[in-house]
């Protein structure tokens, strides 16, 4: 399993990057769509909304199942993938080259709260193995 030691992941098998104090990239992990198979269909949260960390805002589909993803941390969602959502098999073939949507946390010191309750890449594999 490819797990870049480099990121944080939550147990919902996404992954978030940290890009400054309070930007955070985030995409789904390889685990995550090797289980769900060929991607079909994705669907980005709308720029300007905001989201508590876990909740639902976006949703990947594959030909076995649609599965939502989830906010790492909590803030306002400051861009999307528009290419990622016009070829969703894109991201079958590098997960961690294509980033969903990017969101902009509104307080630093809770962003760094909520990344730091993620897990590292050696944590991440170990859960993903025991699933």
């Amino acid at each position: 399993m490819h797990v870049p030691a480099d990121l944080k992941y939550a147990k919902t098998h996404e992954w978030a990057r940290q890009d400054g104090d309070s930007l955070i990239t985030v995409g789904i992990t390889d685990h995550a769509q090797e289980t769900l198979g060929d991607i079909v269909f994705l669907e980005l949260p709308e720029i300007g909304r905001t989201f508590e960390a876990g909740a639902e805002c976006a949703m990947v589909e594959s030909v076995k199942a649609a599965s939502d993803i989830h906010a790492p941390v909590s803030g306002e969602i400051v861009a999307t993938n528009q290419a990622a959502a016009d070829a969703p098999e894109s991201i079958n073939q590098d997960a961690y080259d294509v980033w969903l949507f990017k969101i902009k946390a509104h307080d630093a010191a809770r962003c760094a709260a909520e990344l730091g309750a993620l897990q590292d890449a050696g944590a991440y594999v170990t859960a993903a193995e025991n699933e």
